[in-house]
């Protein structure tokens, strides 16, 4: 059974080196100055997607659920926009 947490406000991202100084997995294209955290719906869908999404060799990522009012005040904060991804990537659109 896939969660939707669209309903409830959380959402499920990836956390980079979680602890003390964790940060959210964001992505950049310093070309097009487009600089994003993807968030999914489900666990289901951000396992999914995890293998394809650009990470740093070396890094620790943790699958976590945030508050969707946190992390895009966090987002905002940081100059990144929150963006909802599907399982196989893509952006989701409503």
């Amino acid at each position: 059974m896939t969660e939707n947490t669209h309903s409830t406000g959380w959402v499920y991202v990836f956390v980079c080196e979680p602890g003390p100084e964790e940060t959210f997995l964001g992505l950049s294209d310093e070309d097009e100055q487009l600089h994003l955290l993807p968030a999914f719906r489900s666990r289901e869908d951000a396992n999914d997607c995890f293998l394809n999404l650009p990470r740093e060799k070396g890094k620790k990522y943790e699958l976590q659920a945030v508050h969707l009012d946190e992390l895009v005040a966090t987002a905002e904060g940081n100059g990144f926009t929150v963006t909802l991804v599907d399982g196989e990537g893509k952006i989701v659109r409503e």
